[in-house]
């Protein structure tokens, strides 16, 4: 399948967890922050963790929203959501 000496950034310790949101939970996570899509912040096509997570799901259109998993000290943990943007 792929190259046995490529390496899977999302298994980096230092790599925050990323995951794909499901498209029909994008607009409650839109409304329960009072933000539209264009002002999340951005991540690249061309980002070696979305490339990751589209070995596991396939192609990730621009438009569609990333979940950024980080552990907090003051809690569990602290979700950060990103756009998918073009490559450039």
């Amino acid at each position: 399948m792929g190259n046995k000496d490529e390496i899977n950034v999302l298994k980096h310790g230092l790599v925050p967890e990323h995951k794909l949101v499901p498209k029909d939970e994008e607009k409650e996570i839109l409304e329960k922050m009072d933000v539209q899509r264009e002002n999340l912040p951005k991540i690249r096509k061309t980002d070696p963790a979305l490339e990751q997570l589209e070995k596991v799901h396939g192609d990730i259109n621009v438009g569609r929203i990333i979940e950024v998993r980080r552990k907090s000290r003051t809690s569990d943990s602290a979700n950060a959501y990103r756009l998918v943007v073009k490559r450039d």
